[in-house]
Formats: C-alpha cells, sequence, structure tokens
C-alpha cells in the first residue's frame, strides 16, 4: 500500500493539543459509535487557527470541542464570508487510521477561499490539522461495516465590522463527527426530484467553490424535492435550463449500453468533487471509457427510454456512490433499469470503498495514514 509520510508538516502551523478536562465518557462514546447517525455527535477536541491581516496565521492548537464566541457584528454573520470541505478517517482492519486525498481537499480549499476573499490555510497546516485532531480524538474513530470519522475543516471571518469588504479576522477549525453507513440496511437507489423553479449556480457565482451559500440556496428546492417523494433534487443550468449539472451535494455520472461513462463537465458551476475526480480514475482502471461533457435534460430522459443509459449514479464523500432509481419532474416519473443498483454502478462503489478501507491496493497513492 503506498501511503505519504506523516512525521509532521514541513511548512506552516503546528497544533499542540491541550486535553479535554471533561471528555465524553468511554461506555457513552461506545454508545454513540453504536449508531452514530450523520452528523449528530462530535468528538472531544477540535482544531483552531485564527488569521489577522496584520500576522497571518497564529495560536493553532487542538483545544476542547466547546462553542465559539463570535461578535454578533462578526462578518460571517452577515455577508456569509465562509468556506467548509468535508472528509473521512477510515480505521482499517490492522487499527490503523487513514483518510482519503486530503491534499485535494486542501487544494479545493484554498481555491475556495480565493473565491471568497479569504485567506488561504497552506497544504502543510491543512494537513497538520486533521491529522492531530485526529491523533488526540483515535478513540472516536470507529470500526467496521462502511463507518467513519468525518472531519470538517472550515472558514470563518469572524471580525466585528458592518462594512462590506473582506474581513481582516478569520478563524480556520476542525471538527470531526463519527459517521455510520450511508445505507445502513443495504444500497438501495435514490429518487431524483427535477428543479425547474431553482438554479444553484450562475457563470461567474460561487458554483465552484464548497461554501454554505451554494447549501442554503439548495434548500428550497430540496423541500420541493422531499414534499414530491424524493429524496434528491437535480439542479439543470441557469443560463438554458437545459444541462444537468449536480445534484444538492453530490455529482452524477450516466453508465451507456457500450460500457462507456459520461459525467457533467466543469464549467465553473459546479463543484469540483473529489470522489468525482476519483471516479474518473477508477473507471477507467476497469477498462471503461469516460467522457467529461455537457448533458441535456432531454438526453438523459431519451437515453434513459431507449435503453441507451442503462445505469446513473451520483457520488459525494458523505455516501461515496449512490444508484439513482428514478428521476421526477412535474412532467412524470422517468424509471431507471429494474429498481436495483446497477452492475457497473456497484463495480465502482465497492473498488472506492475496498481503497479507502484498506482492502485493496492503493495504486494511486491516494491514502494518507493518521494513526
Amino acid at each position: 500500500m503506498t501511503a505519504t509520510p506523516t512525521t509532521g508538516p514541513t511548512t506552516g502551523l503546528t497544533f499542540p493539543v491541550t486535553p479535554s478536562a471533561v471528555p465524553v465518557s468511554e461506555q457513552r462514546r461506545a454508545e454513540i459509535l453504536a449508531s452514530p447517525g450523520f452528523g449528530k455527535f462530535f468528538t472531544d477536541h477540535m482544531a483552531v487557527a485564527t488569521w489577522t491581516r496584520d500576522a497571518g496565521w497564529h495560536d493553532a492548537a487542538v483545544v476542547p470541542y466547546g462553542p465559539l464566541q463570535l461578535d454578533p457584528a462578526a462578518a460571517v454573520l452577515h455577508y456569509a464570508q465562509e468556506i467548509f470541505e468535508g472528509l473521512k478517517a477510515y480505521r482499517h482492519a490492522d487499527g490503523s487510521v487513514w483518510t482519503f486525498r486530503p491534499e485535494a481537499n486542501a487544494a479545493r480549499m484554498a481555491r475556495s477561499a480565493r473565491r471568497l476573499a479569504l485567506p488561504e490555510v497552506g497544504e502543510a497546516t491543512f494537513l497538520e490539522a486533521i491529522t492531530q485532531l485526529v491523533r488526540a480524538d483515535e478513540a472516536w474513530v470507529p470500526t467496521g461495516g462502511e463507518s467513519s470519522l468525518y472531519l470538517r475543516p472550515f472558514m470563518v471571518a469572524t471580525e466585528a465590522f458592518l462594512g462590506v469588504r473582506a474581513a481582516h479576522e478569520v478563524k480556520f477549525l476542525v471538527i470531526a463527527s463519527p459517521a455510520g453507513a450511508y445505507f445502513p440496511g443495504g444500497v438501495k437507489p435514490v429518487s431524483i426530484w427535477l428543479s425547474q423553479n431553482y438554479t444553484r449556480a450562475a457563470l461567474g457565482g460561487t458554483g465552484s467553490a464548497k461554501c454554505g451559500g451554494n447549501y442554503a440556496a439548495s434548500l428550497a428546492a430540496q423541500d420541493e424535492a422531499s414534499a414530491n417523494g424524493c429524496d434528491q433534487v437535480c439542479f439543470l443550468d441557469a443560463t438554458e435550463h437545459k444541462y444537468v449539472e449536480e445534484l444538492g451535494g453530490m455529482n452524477l455520472y450516466f453508465v451507456h449500453d457500450d460500457g462507456s461513462i459520461v459525467t457533467p463537465e466543469l464549467t465553473g458551476t459546479i463543484l469540483e468533487g473529489i470522489t468525482r475526480d476519483s471516479i474518473i480514475d477508477l473507471a477507467k482502471d476497469l477498462g471503461h471509457e469516460v467522457t467529461e461533457r455537457r448533458v441535456s435534460i432531454d438526453e438523459w430522459r431519451e437515453g434513459v427510454a431507449s435503453g441507451r443509459i442503462t445505469e446513473v449514479f451520483a457520488c459525494g464523500t458523505a455516501a461515496a456512490v449512490t444508484p439513482v432509481g428514478k428521476l421526477v419532474s412535474p412532467d412524470g416519473e422517468l424509471s431507471h433499469g429494474t429498481g436495483a443498483a446497477g452492475e457497473v454502478t456497484m463495480t465502482i462503489r465497492n473498488t472506492l470503498l475496498d481503497i479507502q478501507y484498506g482492502r485493496a491496493e492503493d495504486t494511486h497513492g491516494w491514502l494518507r495514514r493518521l494513526v
């Protein structure tokens, strides 16, 4: 297995650990890990660092998890100047703990920071923050099945100032939350609502950045999907309202009857998913021709109806790979396949998870050992 050395940062901040005086009891932690769900429980510590325009990044540490003290005039509360990332730590069979392509998360966070006029944290500092937090809270990394420890790095503008400009004070934090299997009862295709009243992002906007505003803008459409009995919402482009972009938090793939696979190309309005990028490489490894191009909603409908499109799946950090069972809109329903996850979808899903959990060789050098 290929791995990146974990001897500490070559540049950037260090994160000394201040242990929590009141950690969650071993018994209570075991109860949580037995059924963690997603995003409901949090570990004993968090990583934090401060940036100011005069001093740059400083005061980095891993400290006890707890509330933040924000001035009511903090810029993030008024102008939404914030970004975040999401990645997981995986327990392997030998007890070691690894994460998957964290360098790519660090690079994407830097791109998001530039778009939101925030300071870049730097790859070495990003990696050191998640490493020291996971080492401090290793006991929180679940074992078994598709469980993991979800890591949420984020950055918020904390300066108390109501003028409309980039903040002069910012905090970078990483928190961690144990996560259970996305499909605890087995993988099942999801239903997708096609949004015709809302768009997720427009050219020149923040669609390619991972910022909270993009997700806030998707919630009304997600509520509409739920009201129509669907699990997820699919957005079309904001200009012509005909090209498929992404779901509320996942990228899409279309499998064709000749084994080729198509995914919507990155146009500046689609988030550059790390799972998306990994699947492109894995699908090619498995012998599939993969094309990135625009896909119209008519092509999706006609492809499924004719049998040209045999499988559709979505991907993201939380669920890894999710089969799509049907597309629903005011115009009717379009069912995909037999109602079960497709063979190509499941092969790609299992290949990805086998690498992440250390059950298969990491030929791409994507894994980084944390503990």
